[in-house]
């Protein structure tokens, strides 16, 4: 059995390679450096404490991986060898994951002492590591290596070098490994440090090793790691810890910096290995996770003489560029690292250790947990929580957090926590980096200008047919991005063809489909959280990674990469010692016909070589030679195939490639060029066609100079948008990180010039994108001579359906043909109508544009009565309505929707908009305009207890198919009095839904919103939404093993009330991919049965319904199929509140226009349901559980012969992996019961039915980091019991000792008291609705309490009501989307207050950075003592900061008053005994819009007033 092969090969839609992971971490150290088996029982009780954050399969007792890293165990060894050990130091330990087969164990056995001798190095001998079969599951123990380590003495020459013989253990491991391939695995090989880990739960890695628990195992550090991946595979080598880091979080850039480090080992060279160098390469194991491949590299920086501070620093770099608060020798140290090392960007805490030294980090934006403690007898733990290990409060020293960027390091030798400035700045300053940079770089604005030297020229008109524009590409996108420098807005979702299906010759970037964040990583806002994101780029050779010199500098540095036309000649005519460059040709002849384009690209790879091999480090792609005699190479594919053909010969980093093309014109474009290599881009004819703009008096600004900086501003703003919804801050980490999959290329094209892309239904090859260039060059050249110079552009049609333009579902022959059915009274006539409808749609319009129009049900089986098939009234229940807030569509349309999906029995969402609880009782005729499904997105509107204990199923929204990886925004005009009341929030003030949830920032985080959830509402089903993409099945399954009930896979071409039109077209896939790899990868998984999967994205018909059941849809969604019943006509305006049928509107008066009855709905759904009961009797099956799944009823469609379509390979899709027989193809089960030792329990059985009465009550309890959502269960109990008023104040009543878990007082309910002597962990008072919370250090501690972390990250997100007060600091994003409740805290770190729409916020003490970002209500008062402050709020909020007036003194004082009674703060204490003096202190953050609505109130207010006197 190879190791290799322990997961499924990939098969169908199902892919090993999009497997993630997430996980819980921690460390205990002895600051004295001394070698204890306490340190080792300690890290492995902190693992124990952490099994929550891991995660099992089907089989309970197969763990995702469990295992601890520590020092060299010199003392157990010794004892338990029977062979003799020289000196610590002086000998090395390959613990070794080998075949189960002895003969194949033999023969690695047989490699790996062949090559120790041959390394000159000794071989000791072999110990077979013993192991308890008893403590690991069957599935795991099924994959279980042979486990042994081998004992190699160090040999002449090594022995007084212990790096030396480090690198030769390295060198020895990495030619045995490329050797032996998937035999071999190596955990650790190593002097100085040793890993046992293993496919193991938390709690089985002490018992499954007995070495653990030997008296004898010692040392003075430990890590250890719990895995949460998103599938059950087994595979024993991607537990953690790895050799050097144990990892929580998510390389976003791992295929850019796998190619980027790829082709940089041509060039690697090192004094340190000398010739061994060439042994090691590659430098990156494949097969290995993002984690591991992480870790290869940085111990190679480390092994060839690197601190690991040092390569950590190069490897995540913190955000740099225009700080004023960092030295300017950590700057340059930064600067100098990016001109030959992207930063590998993502989501991370990454412990890590050579055995010397060990320490944690943070990613630039913090988004990840980190808590630590020294004590007082010499210890340091840090982990993912607070409380992972019981100290006494007498022993704690100091309490602290990981901060985004910040190192925090022990170094045992020295005996002492190292600060992070410390660390810095001997690593900064050990050489003269910061010098080395300025006197080498080169910023291009310093260039000179050159004046352009264009070697052809030719019309305008004839090149932007040849290109491809359109009418729409310059009036709908160019027209508005020259105007107002913002990227457009659209809305609804996008019905047209895709690219594969289209007659209208779509550009090449169209086949590429947008990947994006969601569960496993989080996107960013690169808006409110600017201060992480670069737009920088640089253009030149790369240095040797091993070696530093001042050379390594020589960078053009750029700080964006769109160049207009005069800036290309700057770089084309270079005058540089240390830069070339050189131009090549990316037209070919038309005479050449399409396989010219071959040859042409060919040649261009060769001309890449050869330029680089004649010294030029600028290679310049240019299309300019286009006329009448040349067709232009799509800019996308000569950009990847000279970038990859460049990668394989280990040349590319010899060169930047700069793009000169007349083609791209959207942001997405520039994406796609960007992600496949290139550096900068010079969109000429785009330019060029503003004159054109200019002329016809549709362009705004002054000058054409201003319109083409507005164009480059709004471009860098939109790829901004797009590489963040990716979760990547750097557009240095995107380029080449191919974040795509292409939908409708041949293998063969994806595999040759866009490398390592997914492309799973095959499609178009290079003979039909030649023909496709030949056809638009034509349209431009076709008629030349004519004298026709004005010849019209195409209409286009892509974002709004047009006639002669690009083919959409919804047009109005689809339109009138639907409303004509659901509307008439005529029975007969209704059904004549919806025939013809469904037949437009299933025979025309979804065979022109989807994958589903290429399917067909199967003839050859035995078709049954219909009478006998399940029921209309059955299978509506089925169907759901889509998640549509109040706000962006009019309550009237909002509860006609409810009302029409509970009277068949369906359900319909809330969307994220909240929902008023007048809807929660039914209508005197018996109708519910209650939305069974209650949402919650990122912004949380509307989110209370009570809101919850409503629900049938509540839904994590963590992505939409118009825009995944986007947040949202609801402008003031449209938040009425009604809306604000709903949602909580301030009526005129803009809302703004952040990109992610900010307490998800990976599946474990997911695994804890589900769980706090269903504490909100035991008795409701808990649903995930994600979007298609490849690699949505794993997450998927990732979503069943957290405990979800129920999953979304949402297709791209879903609607939205406002989108950028980028993303409604470019990100996301069909739902027929999303939906059967979610299928496939669930019943691999074994999971299918235990979760119900529904889909959505542009259903419409029962064909659409009867597909997606056979592709192992249980449930549907619609959204825009039931809007157009009650009167939407696809306007396209719900982004400007002008809808003219009242639906996407809240203006009063065209609200008034709504025609739509739920009887519309309810017509539409039984139609629908009718068409699917006839299919189901072709198909002779009975019941719709029996349909679910069974993709084997589908085959392509023979008849259809598509041009393009011909490559299209469905069989993937229609894959149906090899089961057991019986396996269940549908939800059968319910998930495991995850409440049954949750701590609410033992509280409401001391006070439960005092509770239920209303009675005063008060209760004293212990509480533990495993204690999760402590008062969930409670708050839910009073919420059902008491509704939304809860209890009157103070009425319950609960102190607590000790560390609390995860979201402590998460949803507390009026009434409720909670006060916890102890500290706290991230996301306490999670949707505080109403109680108090108060949390303060233990009696008996000895730290002040001002400069220590009492509570964690993401507090009091969402909360909407209440009251809290921390005595000591808290971590990042502290009152996130606050709503509405009153907190006191005595500091905060970054983005606190961040999207506050209402409450208070008293901050006592120090502030991070990009305080108040996005905040536009509520009041932040902060005690700026020092005067600071107005360095740390966000750049955009500086205006917004006033002094206290009376009123404000009044507030504050209370609530510093009721800090001091609850918390007993000395902070609060010295500010009131001078409160006179130090109240000035104070400042306050008063957002304009707030300022605004406020005033606004006082004066309707007063005129109220007025006119009851004058009455």
């Amino acid at each position: 059995m190879t190791l290799h092969h322990q997961r499924p090969p990939a098969q169908g839609l199902y892919d090993p390679a999009n497997e993630h992971d997430a996980c819980g971490v921690a460390m205990v150290a002895r600051l004295d450096n001394t070698p204890t088996h306490e340190v080792v029982d300690r890290a492995l009780t902190a693992l124990e404490n952490l099994e929550h954050r891991g995660a099992a399969g089907a089989d309970a007792k197969t763990g995702d991986g469990a295992g601890i890293l520590v020092q060299m165990p010199d003392e157990f060894f010794r004892g338990v060898c029977d062979f003799e050990l020289p000196d610590l130091g002086q000998y090395g330990v390959a613990t070794c994951y080998l075949p189960r087969d002895a003969a194949l164990r033999a023969k690695v056995e047989g490699l790996l002492e062949l090559n120790v001798r041959v390394e000159g190095q000794i071989v000791l001998g072999w110990r077979e590591v013993p192991i308890d079969e008893d403590h690991v599951g069957v599935t795991a123990n099924q994959s279980r290596p042979h486990i042994a380590q081998l004992f190699i003495a160090a040999g002449p020459g090594f022995t007084h070098d212990q790096m030396a013989f480090e690198r030769k253990l390295y060198v020895i491991r990495r030619i045995v490994e490329i050797a032996a391939g998937p035999d071999f695995y190596a955990p650790s090989f190593s002097s100085r440090t040793c890993v046992y880990k293993g496919m193991l739960i938390s709690d089985q890695v002490r018992t499954f090793f007995p070495d653990l628990q030997d008296e004898r195992f010692k040392s003075a550090l430990a890590l250890v790691h719990s895995r949460f991946s998103t599938n059950t595979f087994p595979s024993w080598e991607l537990a953690h810890p790895f050799r050097v880091i144990a990892h929580n979080g998510e390389i976003n850039t791992l295929m850019g910096n796998i190619n980027w480090m790829r082709a940089r080992e041509s060039q690697l060279a090192s004094e340190l290995f000398g010739g061994d160098l060439q042994k090691v390469l590659p430098v990156v194991r494949v097969g290995g996770s993002d984690s591991a491949t992480f870790d290869n590299v940085l111990e190679l920086l480390m092994l060839a003489g690197r601190s690991l501070p040092h390569a950590i620093m190069m490897m995540i770099p913190e955000a740099y560029a225009d700080r004023d608060d960092l030295p300017d020798d950590l700057k340059g140290f930064y600067a100098f690292h990016s001109c030959f090392m992207e930063p590998w960007d993502g989501p991370a805490a990454v412990c890590f250790t050579d055995g010397k030294v060990v320490g944690a980090t943070l990613d630039r934006n913090g988004l990840r947990p980190g808590r630590w403690v020294e004590t007082t007898d010499g210890h340091v733990i840090l982990g993912s929580e607070t409380g992972m290990l019981p100290v006494a409060p007498g022993e704690v020293k100091r309490l602290g957090r990981l901060q985004p960027g910040k190192l925090f390091l022990v170094d045992l030798e020295r005996g002492r926590i190292i600060a992070d400035e410390e660390v810095k700045k001997e690593v900064a300053t050990q050489r003269p980096y910061a010098d080395w940079f300025q006197e080498n770089v080169v910023h291009f604005d310093d260039l000179p200008v050159k004046e352009p030297r264009v070697e052809r020229t030719e019309p305008l008109r004839a090149r932007q047919l040849a290109f491809g524009f359109s009418q729409e590409d310059l009036r709908v996108l160019l027209a508005p991005m020259a105007n107002k420098g913002e990227e457009p807005i659209g809305s609804m979702g996008n019905d047209n063809a895709l690219a594969v299906l289209s007659d209208q010759r779509p550009p090449l970037y169209s086949y590429f489909k947008q990947l994006f964040a969601q569960v496993t990583n989080p996107p960013i806002d690169p808006i409110r959280e600017a201060i992480v994101m670069s737009l920088g780029t640089g253009i030149g050779a790369e240095g040797n990674l091993l070696t530093e010199t001042p050379a390594h500098a020589r960078q053009i540095a750029m700080e964006q990469p769109i160049l207009r036309n005069h800036e290309l000649e700057t770089l084309k005519q270079i005058e540089h010692p240390a830069f070339r460059s050189g131009t090549i040709d990316i037209t070919w002849p038309v005479a050449e016909g399409p396989e010219g384009m071959q040859a042409r690209l060919t040649n261009a790879c060769d001309e890449a070589h050869d330029l680089i091999e004649a010294g030029f480090n600028i290679i310049i792609l240019s299309d300019r030679n286009l006329g009448a005699d040349r067709a232009a190479i799509p800019a996308l594919l000569a950009v990847a195939a000279i970038h990859h053909h460049l990668v394989r010969e280990g040349t590319r980093l010899q060169a930047g490639l700069v793009l000169e093309s007349g083609e791209p014109r959207e942001v997405h474009h520039f994406a796609t060029l960007i992600g496949f290599g290139c550096s900068a881009i010079n969109p000429y004819l785009m330019f060029e066609s503003l004159t054109e703009l200019q002329d016809e008096g549709q362009l705004a600004t002054d000058t054409l100079e201003e319109s083409e900086r507005h164009v480059v501003k709004a471009i860098g703003k939109g790829l901004l948008k797009t590489i963040s919804k990716m979760g990547i801050s750097t557009t240095q980490s995107y380029c080449g990180a191919q974040i795509f999959e292409a939908v409708g290329l041949e293998k063969q094209l994806v595999e040759r010039h866009f490398t390592g892309t997914a492309s799973r239904i095959g499609g178009v090859g290079l003979e039909v994108l030649a023909q496709e260039a030949l056809d638009r060059h034509a349209r431009g050249y076709g008629w030349a001579g004519t004298e026709d110079d004005e010849e019209l552009l195409p209409v286009g049609g892509v974002y709004a359906w047009r006639r002669d333009g690009e083919h959409h579902q919804w047009n109005p022959q689809t339109i009138s043909l639907l409303q004509h059915a659901v509307r008439t009274d005529d029975e007969l006539d209704a059904r004549e109508k919806y025939r013809e409808y469904a037949k437009a749609i299933n025979e025309d319009a979804a065979r022109k544009a989807t994958l589903r129009g290429l399917l067909t049900f199967r003839t050859d089986v035995e078709a049954i009565p219909l009478e006998e098939v399940e029921p209309v009234s059955e299978i509506v229940k089925r169907f759901a309505t889509g998640a549509m807030s109040l706000g962006s569509i009019s309550t009237e349309s909002h509860e006609t929707l409810a009302i029409a999906m509970n009277r068949i029995g369906g359900k319909s969402n809330t969307g994220e908009g909240g929902e008023d609880p007048r809807r929660f009782t039914r209508d005197e005729n018996g109708d519910l305009r209650r939305s069974a499904i209650k949402q919650v997105a990122s912004g949380r509107f509307g989110v209370t207890a009570h809101y919850l204990v409503n629900a049938d199923q509540i839904q994590i929204k963590m992505a939409q198919g118009a825009k995944p990886g986007e947040g949202g925004q609801l402008p003031g005009h449209k938040v009425d009095k009604y809306i604000g009341s709903v949602r909580h929030t301030t009526p005129g003030v803009g809302l703004i839904s952040p990109p992610p949830h900010h307490d998800i920032y990976s599946i474990e985080d997911l695994k804890q919103l589900i769980y706090d959830l269903r504490c909100a509402n035991p008795k409701a089903s808990v649903s995930v939404k994600l979007v298609s993409e490849v690699g949505v099945g794993t997450v998927a399954a990732g979503v069943a093993k957290a405990n979800a009930d129920h999953v979304v896979i949402a297709g791209h071409d879903g609607g939205t009330g406002a989108s950028p039109l980028s993303s409604i077209v470019s990100a996301g896939t069909p739902w027929e991919l999303g939906l059967a790899e979610t299928q496939q990868t669930l019943l691999l998984n074994d999971l299918r049965s235990r979760i119900t999967v529904q889909t959505d994205g542009q259903l419409k018909t029962g064909r659409d319904v009867a597909i997606a059941a056979l592709l192992g849809a249980d449930e549907m969604g619609f959204s825009t199929a039931p809007l157009i019943a009650t009167g939407c006509i696809m306007m396209r305006a719900c982004h400007l509140n002008t809808c003219p049928v009242g639906i996407a509107t809240q203006d009063p008066e065209l609200r008034k226009r709504f025609r739509g009855q739920p009887e519309h709905v309810v017509n539409f759904f039984f139609f629908v349901a009718e068409e699917v009961r006839e299919i189901m009797a072709s198909l002779g099956v009975r019941t719709f559980d029996e349909l679910i799944g069974r993709s084997d009823l589908l085959m392509a469609d023979a008849a259809i012969d598509h041009w393009k379509a011909r490559g299209i390979d469905l069989t993937h899709i229609l894959h149906r992996p090899e089961l057991p027989a019986g396996t269940a193809l549908h939800r059968i089960e319910a998930p495991p019961y995850a409440l049954g030792d949750h701590l609410d329990h033992e509280i409401l059985a001391a006070i439960g039915d005092r509770v239920d009465a209303g009675e005063a009550c008060e209760l004293d309890i212990a509480v533990r980091n495993v204690n999760r959502t402590v008062g969930g269960m409670l708050s839910s109990r009073i919420a059902e019991k008491h509704g939304v008023e809860g209890l009157p104040a103070d009425t319950v009543q609960v102190r607590f000792t000790g560390s609390a878990g995860q979201s402590f007082g998460g949803w507390l309910a009026p009434g409720v008291v909670f006060t916890l002597s102890g500290d706290a962990n991230d996301y306490t008072g999670k949707g505080l609705s109403g109680g108090t919370l108060a949390v303060r250090p233990p009696e008996g501690v000895t730290f002040a309490a001002e400069e220590n972390v009492i509570v964690g990250n993401t507090v009091l997100f969402g909360a909407t009501k209440g009251k809290a007060f921390f005595r000591g600091l808290a971590g990042e994003r502290f009152c996130v989307r606050n709503s509405g409740a009153s907190a006191v805290v005595e500091g905060v770190g970054d983005h606190g207050c961040e999207y506050m729409t209402g409450g208070r916020a008293v901050v006592l003490g120090p502030t991070g950075r990009n305080f108040a970002a996005g905040m536009s209500g509520g009041l932040a008062f902060v005690f700026d003592e020092f005067g600071g402050f107005k360095h740390r709020i966000n750049p955009t909020m500086v205006d917004q900061i006033e002094p206290l007036d009376e009123a404000d003194r009044i507030e504050v004082r209370e609530l510093v008053e009721e800090h001091l009674a609850r918390t007993g703060s000395a902070v609060a204490r010295r500010i009131l005994d001078d409160w006179d003096t130090l109240s000035a202190k104070f400042v306050k953050v008063f957002p304009t819009d707030y300022k605004r609505v406020l005033a606004e109130l006082a004066k309707e207010e007063a005129a109220n007033a007025g006119s009851e006197v004058t009455a």
